[in-house]
């Protein structure tokens, strides 16, 4: 319990980090009068000390298979290694050790944990996984049905299957981001992208995470309602998700799929499924990246990673799964992270420590092609984004904390 405990210390402490770069170490407990003196402790240090905390737990933690069903959720020595492995790979300078632990985990799982992927993207996300003993999680929000809920997806749904609202719109930039089923990206001449029919042929990854036009969408009595959300194209008495810009449905023209819960209950789709903060699929990604990174990347390295990860999403298509050489791998293993883990709070980490947020973060966010023709080829824009690379990578501290405690210093540009 000790070990669970410094885990989470950990964890806070590198979220922490991750937004503010320099923060207040704490190695143990402090009194109020000293929360109002304590100063920010260099990133480097912090992120010393995370390193070492997890080092240390992992010596202590049992693996997955120690534990019994009934403490599943537990945290566990796998985790504590792939939150190292993701502490490491995010300093972006440090490849080397990050692809040693997923080597571990992959490798080694007698010593570390036993661990896999789910055979069916789709079915990771509802109660026939997520909230059972899973060889894919590493480490999950636990949720309990009826006990403890969450109910945010209410405002995430389509307005017909129950929601009041959506405040949780994918964007069009999201949806374009997903492969087609040959494995190239819809911009590519030979892609066979059809404007027309934008969600033909492509990743599987995208029906099970985007609710888009025409879409199926199956009712927890196991009967299935078409959503329609191009302006005008629904049946009398089926026009509540249509996209208007004066309406509660969605601003872009898509809702939210991923995490659907059929068994949730009234009032506000109160659901007990768990919420992944880390599976094994980002473990290999994250090898791959670190493969990449080092010029190390081969064919068994996509094998055991990229290959296995479509596979179970279900791509067929040799283009799809095959090696295609290292032209273009860092660009395809930054998108694949994109579409395995869409809409799981990965992403703006990503964008920040690669530092692309001033390409992909400036300017307008868009929706689907249901606005004027005349702007932006008809997508919808939905917000206008700025991004400021000179301060905006790290969060301002904010004046109620230093307020409270004068020897709280301010990041630059604020």
């Amino acid at each position: 319990m000790k070990a669970e405990v410094r885990f989470i210390r950990a964890f806070h402490h590198f979220n922490l980090m991750k937004w503010w770069g320099d923060v207040p170490l704490l190695r143990q407990d402090i009194t109020p009068d000293e929360a109002k003196t304590i100063a920010r402790t260099p990133k480097a240090e912090v992120l010393t000390f995370i390193l070492e905390e997890l080092d240390a737990v992992a010596a202590v933690l049992p693996t997955n298979t120690a534990y019994s069903d009934a403490d599943n959720g537990r945290i566990t020595k796998g985790a504590a290694l792939a939150l190292k492995a993701r502490a490491l790979l995010y300093e972006g300078n440090r490849m080397a050790e990050a692809a040693a632990i997923c080597e571990e985990l992959i490798n080694n799982q007698a010593q570390n944990g036993t661990y896999s992927l789910v055979p069916s993207y789709s079915n990771l996300f509802s109660n026939q996984n997520v909230n059972r003993k899973n060889n894919e999680t590493i480490l999950a929000l636990q949720y309990v049905p009826s006990l403890r809920t969450w109910g945010d997806y209410i405002d995430f749904a389509p307005i017909s299957a129950g929601a009041r609202s959506n405040n949780l719109s994918p964007t069009q930039e999201l949806v374009n981001s997903y492969i087609m089923l040959n494995g190239r990206p819809i911009t590519h001449a030979a892609s066979g992208y059809d404007e027309a029919n934008p969600y033909t042929n492509r990743d599987p990854r995208l029906r099970a995470t985007i609710v888009y036009d025409g879409y199926q969408w199956e009712n927890p009595n196991g009967s299935t309602q078409t959503i329609y959300i191009k302006p005008g194209t629904a049946p009398a008495g089926q026009a509540a998700n249509e996209y208007s810009p004066a309406g509660q449905g969605t601003a872009t023209g898509y809702y939210w799929r991923k995490y659907w819960d059929p068994n949730s209950t009234a009032p506000g789709f109160s659901s007990g499924l768990n919420i992944y903060l880390i599976r094994y699929a980002e473990v290999l990604l994250m090898y791959a990246e670190a493969k990449q990174a080092l010029g190390e990347m081969t064919q068994d390295v996509w094998d055991k990673t990229i290959r296995v990860i479509r596979e179970r999403a279900g791509f067929t298509d040799p283009g799809a799964i095959n090696y295609p050489g290292n032209t273009g791998m860092t660009e395809l293993i930054r998108n694949e992270r994109r579409a395995e883990f869409a809409m799981e709070g990965i992403r703006i980490d990503d964008i920040r420590r690669w530092r692309i947020a001033e390409d992909v973060l400036n300017g307008w966010a868009h929706g689907a092609k249901y606005g004027d023709p005349s702007t932006d080829n008809g997508y919808l824009r939905v917000q206008l984004r700025q991004f400021d690379p000179n301060k905006h990578y790290l969060w301002p501290v904010p004046p109620s904390e230093r307020a409270l405690n004068k020897n709280l210093s301010q990041n630059n540009g604020y």
